[in-house]
């Protein structure tokens, strides 16, 4: 039983899922705004506001950490460059969730999430 897990679990085994989360959260990260499903918007939300924080600390182990994370270090050098003007006095929420229509094949919610 799962009481009290608020792990989203997005109908895949943990190693698929952490791949699928690495992958959405680099392509944020390097087009500014996905469309993707609802549940994995929610998901990637709090991923993206790691790696954000991590670039705001911008110390050799938070970026080690983070290109242990996302798959391309061009993407993690260009963002430890620009965060620091981009988001330097806010203090978390780098991300937007818009919910758009539902997908015509299933029916899915469906969002963009983008940066703010």
């Amino acid at each position: 039983m799962r009481h009290g897990r608020r792990v989203p679990q997005l109908g895949k085994p943990a190693d698929q899922r952490r791949a699928l989360l690495r992958a959405l959260t680099t392509q944020l990260l390097r087009h500014g705004r996905i469309q993707t499903t609802k549940a994995r918007a929610k998901a990637v939300r709090s991923e993206a506001d790691r790696i954000i924080t991590l670039a705001k600390d911008g110390t050799l182990a938070a970026r080690r950490q983070a290109i242990g994370y996302l798959y391309d270090k061009q993407l993690v050098h260009a963002l430890f460059e620009q965060v620091g003007e981009r988001y330097g006095n806010r203090q978390g929420g780098y991300t937007r969730i818009l919910r758009t229509v539902r997908r015509r094949g299933d029916n899915a919610e469906m969002a963009i999430i983008e940066l703010v």
